[in-house]
């Protein structure tokens, strides 16, 4: 017996991808931009300055006030203080909504990797061990703290009249995601062998 292949939802050109931190939000807008060749944005690459020092936040508002008056984007973060200025104009949002479990260990494992690997992350910042592990602002314990409170807001915000014109595409696990973007990178070699075109507008 042949297992029918899930269908996924068609994103649109102006993308905002959220979730918990450690979800995947970063890989899965590299991915996409790739896959659709889209102007990727990074709202953490705005936001930390060197030395973890934080960026204005209307200095930030006007870097991506520019960004995103362009045609096609995707957006990575979940910064409620640029919510106003991303979500009315994105017409997709795409929500990694894993349970806490999982999101954890894909934090702790790439934790682990970027501190061993000493991997350089925006303007030349790197995550350590103590701060990680044994400090107040770890993102483990802010993990924790802000799962189940982030997907309640998601849901309120959602409802709102103001972003009623959004797409929102939930994906509940890992193995969603990974099948909805191989649909993606399936469609663009179709095209590119001259097959019909899946088109993402």
């Amino acid at each position: 017996m042949t297992r029918t292949k899930p269908t996924f939802p068609k994103p649109g050109c102006r993308i905002a991808v959220i979730g918990a931190t450690g979800s995947g939000k970063t890989t899965l807008t590299q991915q996409l931009g790739v896959a659709l060749n889209f102007n990727v944005i990074e709202l953490d690459a705005l936001h930390w300055m060197p030395g973890w020092t934080e960026a204005p936040w209307e200095e930030m508002r006007i870097r991506l006030d520019a960004m995103t008056s362009q045609d096609r984007w995707i957006t990575d973060g979940n910064y409620s203080q640029v919510r106003d200025l991303v979500w009315p104009r994105a017409d997709t949002i795409i929500w990694l909504d894993y349970p806490l479990m999982v999101v954890f260990v894909r934090l702790f494992i790439r934790t682990i990797q970027r501190i061993i690997l000493k991997v350089e992350l925006w303007n030349g910042n790197r995550e350590r061990f103590k701060d990680n592990f044994f400090s107040r602002d770890s993102l483990f314990l802010w993990l924790i703290s802000t799962h189940p409170q982030h997907k309640k807001k998601y849901l309120i915000a959602f409802q709102e009249p103001q972003h009623a014109h959004l797409q929102v595409i939930r994906f509940k696990h890992p193995r969603q995601t990974e099948l909805w973007i191989e649909s993606l990178h399936e469609s663009v070699i179709n095209h590119q062998d001259g097959k019909k075109l899946v088109k993402f507008s």
